[in-house]
């Protein structure tokens, strides 16, 4: 598996420039070998059909508004690439997102796997297969507004990636997955912000033991949500507000076996 081909810090300086700007997933690294993903900001056609590829099309760095929209599952339009590949890693290994800027202070992020049922995640319709939450953040410290949420945290400014890392569950079952990061962003008055990426992956594991999760814990893109979720539709400024020193995650819990 060839590593990616990392964009000059200069490119990045360029976008952060752009007042509308947002970001999004741009690599993934795995024991220290590193992945493309799709980049928006070039031609598909250099992209598209490549072998290295391991992410599912993004066209924007625009969120996606709706919890009803099929383009939450995976981005707009999320489909897969011809003939692209999958990260290899094993149970208990740490994969890590990469995002080359992160402008954004305020809300939950969250990972999900999907397993493939056929044994291939390229026909697989992102829509309709099961997700479950295998990691999430919000909060940390202080209230909804002046507080840290790990969506700041993660940021770093110092021409470093802004790094995201969660470990495969131990125990899962091997296989072909697709995997899902999702932050969402409520800094701007209830009008949630979704901005999922999506990836395909290789899980191996030394025997062939492992588990998937029970019934409780999978959901469906769109379905996980709920418009008038109050953790989603929310005025954080709202005078109400300005004391709570907690945040429900929306999803439901994690399966974190």
């Amino acid at each position: 598996m060839a590593a990616a081909i990392l964009p000059p810090l200069l490119a990045l300086l360029a976008v952060l420039g752009m007042a509308a700007a947002h970001g999004g997933l741009a690599n993934y690294t795995v024991d220290g070998t590193w992945y493309r993903g799709f980049d928006p900001s070039e031609q598909s056609t250099e992209q598209i059909g490549q072998p290295w590829m391991v992410q599912r099309v993004w066209s924007t760095i625009d969120p996606v508004f709706s919890v009803s929209s099929p383009f939450l599952a995976c981005n707009t339009p999320g489909t897969p690439s011809p003939g692209m590949s999958s990260i290899p890693i094993r149970v208990g290994d740490i994969l890590t997102a990469i995002y080359w800027y992160w402008l954004h202070p305020v809300g939950p992020m969250s990972v999900w796997l999907a397993p493939c049922p056929t044994g291939s995640c390229a026909d697989v319709d992102v829509n309709q297969i099961g997700w479950f939450k295998i990691w999430e953040a919000g909060l940390l410290e202080g209230n909804l507004v002046e507080g840290t949420w790990y969506q700041k945290q993660f940021q770093k400014w110092d021409g470093e990636p802004d790094e995201w890392p969660v470990v495969i569950p131990r125990i899962l079952k091997p296989g072909m997955y697709l995997v899902r990061h999702e932050i969402l962003s409520i800094h701007v008055e209830e009008k949630p912000q979704f901005y999922p990426e999506c990836a395909h992956l290789n899980i191996t594991k030394e025997d062939d033991n492992g588990v998937l999760p029970p019934d409780g814990f999978w959901k469906r893109f769109p379905g996980a949500y709920e418009e008038d979720d109050p953790s989603i539709k929310i005025n954080i400024y709202a005078e109400k507000y300005q004391n709570t020193t907690n945040y429900t995650i929306p999803g439901g819990p994690i399966w974190d076996q």
